[in-house]
């Protein structure tokens, strides 16, 4: 068997028309990494969860919140009748509400589990009952 050839083509450059294309695939693939990033750094920033607990008659009003372990938590502190505090010992966390007064907690849940939540001020013996819990689920 004889291999036939084919007749060459005139090979004519046209570096701009090749320079183009190449810009524009750079660009296109640019594009796509800054989606690809934007995406992820989207999966990775947690959610944010916003409650408000009010303190009265020796009572946390709510006395229950629920968070998924990861996410940012604020809590906005009101305490209507005396001066209370809100303390969770395993996030470190000990902060006092004056008098009709509002104190913010910003603090992420990165621990899973139950955890109670109390007043620690010592003046009024009433305020060892003020407890509550704090429900941190697994992710």
């Amino acid at each position: 068997m004889r291999n036939r050839q084919l007749p060459e083509k005139e090979n004519k450059k046209n570096p701009g028309r090749r320079n183009v294309i190449v810009l524009f695939l750079g660009t296109v693939a640019h594009a796509l990494t800054r989606s690809f990033t934007r995406l992820l750094a989207q999966d990775q920033t947690p959610n944010r969860r916003e409650f408000s607990i009010t303190t009265r008659n020796y009572l946390f009003v709510p006395a229950r919140i629920e968070v998924i372990q990861g996410e940012l938590v604020r809590i906005t502190l009101h305490a209507e009748d005396q001066a209370h505090s809100f303390t969770i010992d395993e996030y470190r966390i000990a902060k006092r509400m004056p008098t009709d007064g509002t104190t913010i907690l910003d603090f992420q849940a990165d621990q899973a589990g139950k955890f109670t939540f109390y007043c620690n001020l010592t003046a009024d013996s009433n305020c060892q009952q003020v407890r509550g819990e704090l429900i941190v689920g697994q992710k």
